[in-house]
């Protein structure tokens, strides 16, 4: 049996995608989630093969869920995003419906499913989709078996550990598994300056630079902290400050 999860918090649309799939007896539905918590749950508790999720949920999205899963399964977007917004991902989802779509568009990608390599990941990578996720104003992150939403404006700045992004608050660090060059680009530029190889800060929060070794410098935060900043870093950051 194909082990498959329901994430949708339309009841409606949730029972749409049930009766369709009653026509394809291989697929088991083990559990209907109304939003992105109970979807993560599930999908932690039953590894299903194929999961159908909506995007626009309660809580958290469908794409922040799928970025705090080290190994997201086979996905099948059921969304009402307009179509220039599919376009965006259609190349890294399995497929997507378009709500409302009809009996035999679900055909066509419970058959797509059906078709493709079992070594083939519908992802091509982590930060990919997170790319995808991180237009919205905030970042999702795993604590212990708690979820943490952190909106941007509360970061004071954002350092690079190997596969993963510290991020630094009032309220500690946090540690998310992305790269620093897809942060910087889902960031607001007039906002967040990349000021050395390992770092990214909020501009919100300079208060001033001083000089540190040769062609490098140190930025104050209003943390207290001091940030170094790199020859090309210190440029950005004067360009940006208007200094």
């Amino acid at each position: 049996m194909i082990k498959t999860i329901i994430i949708d918090d339309e009841p409606l649309a949730a029972g749409i995608v049930r009766e369709y799939l009653q026509d394809f007896p291989q697929f088991e539905i083990v559990q209907v989630c109304q939003d992105g918590f109970q979807g993560l749950k599930a999908i932690q508790q039953h590894n299903p093969d194929l999961i159908f999720l909506d995007v626009q949920m309660p809580k958290i999205t469908g794409f922040e869920m799928l970025e705090l899963l080290d190994e997201p399964p086979a996905v099948i977007f059921t969304t009402a995003f307009d179509q220039y917004a599919l376009k965006a991902f259609d190349a890294k989802a399995l497929d997507y419906l378009l709500k409302p779509f009809s009996q035999s568009r679900f055909q066509q990608a419970i058959e797509r499913f059906l078709g493709q390599n079992e070594k083939t990941a519908p992802y091509e990578s982590e930060t990919e989709l997170q790319l995808l996720a991180e237009k919205s104003n905030r970042l999702v992150v795993r604590v212990k078996n708690d979820i943490k939403i952190i909106p941007v404006q509360e970061v004071a700045y954002f350092e690079a550990e190997d596969d993963y992004i510290g991020i630094h608050t009032s309220e500690g660090k946090f540690l998310k598994k992305m790269t620093m060059k897809h942060l910087e680009e889902s960031l607001d530029p007039g906002k967040f300056t990349r000021v050395h190889r390992s770092f990214l800060i909020n501009l919100n929060g300079v208060t001033g630079i001083e000089p540190y070794e040769r062609d490098s410098y140190l930025v104050k935060l209003k943390n207290g902290e001091k940030i170094p900043v790199s020859k090309t870093g210190y440029a950005r950051l004067r360009q940006v400050l208007g200094m």
